[in-house]
């Protein structure tokens, strides 16, 4: 799978495309450097799923919960403040990963030894030209 993004204005686009090929999976974890743009396509995708909430990133809160338009809990992750694997332990992380719920999941390096055997690993790349690629590793 490789999805690539000229500009901004494809986004949506992008995560209807994304959403159409992530089959039952429902643990991804999305990989990219600081701006490359994890946020703002877990955004489009969110909107794309039918979440009318504002979706930010949970980078104080480590995890902000969406309905999507279902009704249907969406969990959102950001563990780039994490220090130690105990607060993940500590917020009951198995609950989430294990929910069979939608876990929408960045800066997974640093829990990568909790993560499902299933996890789909995503990587958002930005280019020179400030393009994105989004592929699967």
């Amino acid at each position: 799978m490789e999805i690539v993004i000229v500009n901004i204005n494809e986004i949506r686009s992008a995560a209807r495309e994304f959403l159409n090929i992530m089959g039952d999976n429902k643990v991804f974890a999305f990989h990219g450097s600081m701006g490359a743009g994890k946020t703002t396509f877990i955004k489009a995708l969110c909107e794309e799923l039918g979440v009318t909430e504002t979706v930010g990133s949970p980078t104080f809160a480590i995890i902000n919960e969406y309905k999507d338009g279902q009704g249907l809990p969406i969990y959102h992750f950001d563990f780039y403040r994490i220090n130690k694997l105990e607060e993940v332990y500590d917020f009951g992380y198995e609950d989430y990963f294990y929910s069979g719920n939608l876990c929408l999941i960045e800066w997974p390096e640093l829990v990568e030894s909790l993560l499902p055997e299933n996890t789909v690993r995503i990587s958002i790349e930005e280019l020179e030209d400030g393009s994105r690629i989004i592929k699967s590793i």
